[in-house]
């Protein structure tokens, strides 16, 4: 076998290899979220998993509850996987409170890309800290962070105090793992829809 054959028949072979890896890569992202599951109950876990995702978000950061508490509205994603290879999916259901009350339930998704073995989960909580931008998400039909509006996702130091000027944004988002707070994480691209009774 001649030099040119030897390199067309390593090219073939790559492109083969990368075929086939490309097929699994697709195969790990696309796996999620469980289609078995119906609205009723991806409402009823996100209910039962709230309050445990506001607790630990307290206990991690005093300032936290502040912000929260103040907030004109609250949306609080307990559970959002994300997993994959190459390219990368979220996925998560939340409930939106207002004055302590439900007032709908939200899916939200994002893609990225980058190597990321393994499933990984974390929660967000999304502090709506006007009047105006609660009313703009409500109102709007699918929102996306940076589309419709900029999320300032917060710092938190040692002390779990939370950066003054990132408190004095319209939006403010906390994300954690089981691990605790995350720091230096972009929503950006993320969106948000409401779920609505009729979804399967």
């Amino acid at each position: 076998m001649s030099q040119q054959e030897k390199l067309h028949s390593r090219k073939i072979m790559a492109a083969l290899a990368l075929g086939a890896a490309s097929l699994t890569f697709v195969g790990c992202t696309t796996t999620f979220p469980p289609s078995q599951q119906t609205v009723a109950d991806r409402k009823a876990e996100v209910d039962s998993r709230a309050d445990d995702t506001l607790s630990r978000l307290y206990q991690a950061s005093p300032d936290a509850r502040t912000t929260v508490s103040k907030a004109k509205g609250v949306l609080i994603f307990p559970k959002v996987l994300s997993g994959g290879f190459v390219v990368g999916a979220e996925h998560g259901d939340g409930v939106l409170r207002v004055n302590g009350q439900k007032q709908g339930y939200y899916s939200t998704s994002s893609g990225s890309i980058g190597f990321q073995a393994g499933a990984q989960s974390k929660a967000i909580v999304i502090a709506f800290m006007t009047q105006d931008a609660l009313n703009d998400f409500r109102n709007s039909d699918g929102w996306t962070v940076g589309g419709n509006a900029t999320v300032a996702v917060a710092n938190i130091g040692a002390n779990g105090k939370v950066d003054s000027e990132t408190l004095r944004k319209p939006v403010v988002a906390f994300v954690m793992t089981n691990a605790g707070l995350m720091a230096g994480v972009s929503l950006e691209g993320t969106k948000i829809t409401r779920l609505e009774a009729g979804q399967k």
